[in-house]
């Protein structure tokens, strides 16, 4: 996949949870398309497979991993990835995303996604890495910019630049997540929009929008909270740059009631529309 075939926008999405799965099959919502943990349905059989199947007969699926710890030093799980491989196979999903991050070192799973110093080093690491991946699944992936809390004295890249190398030098996509963008910016006093801005417009497959809990000195990446007004003025510069992408809408604890999270889609389909159609150029404008 080259980023002049890059996939193709497929609306505004959620997340397909346990708490809606009755809700989603009982009757047609108003989204477009589910994504879903990868990790929740690597699995042989059961209700949550099955569930996902009859979901992906009516709706596209974007596969969302959280364990491929791509900036790790430990060796790539070859059984997860071959997992990973036949569940894609079966799905078949609009793409699969993962963070560009570790989740582990020496064996041991910290299960939280850690940030990574962006030094030359490291980025050679991770390209190696993402070609491997990719040859193994038989197709490109995207990466997520996570949230931070910390950096690295040994960064001489930005995370931005950092992230478009990888995308470039890896022909991997981009997964956007604009609510990390701000958290990140917020906790360590970056811009945002320059950070936008320093993302190729052809590499970004999909955005993601969230809630956050502001805890005073830093923002913690929660998504248990609707969008934050600063997160959809971002996701407003988001549009104008790079056009109509495929959306999604985050909500992993304290899950609403389902028309709640429908309705936050909702009103990122109608902002994204607005400014689609008073800006035309940016669904034809060159890469950059």
């Amino acid at each position: 996949m080259t980023p002049a075939t890059k996939p193709l926008d497929i609306g505004q999405g959620v997340g397909l949870r346990r708490e809606h799965f009755a809700r989603v099959l009982a009757e047609s919502t108003s989204v477009d398309w589910f994504e879903v943990i990868s990790e929740n349905f690597m699995v042989d059989g059961g209700r949550p497979l099955d569930i996902l199947m009859r979901v992906r007969r009516d709706y596209p699926v974007v596969m969302h991993g959280v364990s491929l710890s791509i900036g790790s030093t430990d060796p790539l799980d070859t059984d997860y990835l071959e997992r990973l491989r036949q569940l894609a196979e079966r799905v078949e999903p609009s793409w699969v995303s993962d963070h560009l991050c570790w989740t582990g070192v020496g064996g041991h799973n910290a299960h939280d996604l850690l940030p990574m110093p962006y030094s030359e080093e490291a980025l050679e690491h991770v390209i190696s890495r993402v070609t491997r991946v990719q040859e193994k699944l038989g197709r490109r992936i995207a990466l997520e910019n996570p949230s931070s809390y910390l950096t690295f004295a040994a960064s001489s890249l930005s995370e931005s630049d950092f992230l478009a190398e990888v995308a470039k030098r890896a022909d991997c996509g981009i997964l956007l997540d604009v609510n990390n963008v701000y958290v990140s910016s917020v906790n360590h006093r970056f811009d945002p929009v320059a950070y936008l801005d320093a993302i190729p417009r052809d590499r970004v497959w999909q955005f993601h929008l969230a809630g956050h809990s502001d805890h005073g000195a830093y923002l913690l990446d929660t998504h248990d909270h609707p969008v934050a007004d600063p997160v959809w003025n971002l996701y407003r510069h988001a549009v104008g740059r790079f056009g109509a992408v495929s959306t999604l809408v985050e909500w992993d604890a304290k899950i609403p009631e389902w028309d709640v999270l429908e309705a936050e889609s909702l009103r990122a389909r109608e902002l994204r529309d607005e400014i689609v159609a008073a800006q035309p150029q940016i669904q034809t404008e060159g890469a950059s």
